[in-house]
């Protein structure tokens, strides 16, 4: 999945219609549809979220009260919805955006966390990724249901309104803007961030055994009641299309993520030309290249959440050596013509506890 999926999941005063409904729950059907062997002796929990639909797939040797696991996993996602929602006035996050001072802002440990990845990876992708990115993102309309090119003008208004570097950590739970009026979306790591916080409630009922998924951003633990891996279907990077491309094996001894950004789910089209929601920070602007899927496997799902973005902007060429540089698992597709064009990380060729075929 892309992005998007968050930026749009926040939207809890806004219902979805019943084609989003279908589109979500066809994407998150297919990211499953990888099972492969009997589903005998799993327990799955299911429902909507943050805008967008998740499931839980999981089992126990030990007893797990069913009812009770599903609520305390609701009342986490509201816990997180009213740190990072950039749609809720009342979240953390947009209390800090609406706060136009550049003294100390307390927003706790969480948010200062996930700063700190985001300022390493905007540093290593030379800016390419930021995420101050937001007054952009509105400009070009991909919050809400008509995107549109906007004018060079308002474009270069808005970009001296960015700037990571314009965002400090004064600690471990508070931020500082340089500049008033800097606004921070988190949304590029935030569903990462929120699988992570869901499986870590698994692990606290005593469950080792699952599969997290929201939003089609995945964790996996453990592996299934017969013994047989976690398998985890990649899509074929066509938009309106959901079939099968690449089958992840999942490692059975450690928790793995799978994260994945493309070009082909929020988009729009003008003048024969496509604007993708992914935009260059440095620019201003969507992505030009032909790079339309990254998706990176770490154990840490909010960094291979904010990988996945930071790389498809970058593109397959600069990506790639950064991934390689960075020893990070990353498989790319392009669209050339009629023809995808795979390639691979140096770290994702090598031995790994998990494969992709």
């Amino acid at each position: 999945m892309t992005r998007i999926a968050y930026q749009q999941s926040n939207q809890a005063s806004r219902p979805l219609s019943s084609i989003d409904r279908l589109i979500r729950l066809m994407s998150m059907a297919f990211v499953l549809f990888a099972g492969g062997c009997s589903e005998q002796g799993i327990q799955k929990l299911q429902g909507y979220a943050q805008g967008t639909t998740y499931h839980i797939s999981y089992w126990s040797d030990q007893p797990v009260q069913h009812k009770a696991l599903k609520n305390a996993i609701e009342t986490e996602f509201g816990v997180i919805d009213k740190l990072l929602s950039n749609y809720r006035p009342d979240s953390i996050i947009e209390v800090f955006n609406g706060a136009e001072s550049t003294e100390a802002f307390t927003t706790g440990p969480e948010i200062v966390a996930l700063v700190k990845i985001a300022q390493s990876i905007h540093s290593i992708s030379q800016g390419c990724y930021d995420l101050t990115i937001k007054p952009l993102f509105d400009l070009w309309g991909f919050h809400n249901e008509n995107p549109a090119i906007p004018k060079t003008g308002a474009i270069l208004k808005a970009l001296p309104q960015t700037g990571m570097e314009k965002l400090a950590i004064v600690n471990e739970t508070q931020l500082r803007k340089r500049q008033p009026d800097l606004k921070v979306d988190l949304s590029s790591i935030a569903q990462g961030y929120s699988v992570d916080k869901i499986s870590q409630l698994l692990e606290k009922h005593g469950i080792t055994n699952y599969l997290v998924e929201i939003g089609g951003e995945l964790t996996t633990s453990g592996h299934k009641p017969d013994l047989q891996a976690w398998r985890i279907a990649v899509e074929k990077p066509l938009p309106g299309e959901r079939r099968l491309h690449k089958v992840i094996d999942m490692p059975k001894d450690m928790p793995y993520a799978v994260m994945t950004s493309g070009t082909y789910h929020h988009y729009f089209d003008e003048n024969g030309k496509r604007y993708s929601h992914i935009l260059d920070a440095r620019t201003g602007r969507p992505v030009t290249h032909d790079l339309v899927s990254v998706t990176i496997i770490h154990q840490n799902p909010a960094v291979a959440d904010a990988w996945s973005t930071a790389l498809l902007c970058l593109g397959q060429q600069d990506g790639l050596k950064i991934a390689n540089a960075e020893k990070l698992s990353a498989f790319f597709i392009q669209e050339q013509g009629t023809e995808l064009i795979e390639s691979r990380s140096d770290s994702l060729t090598t031995a790994q506890p998990f494969t992709l075929h």
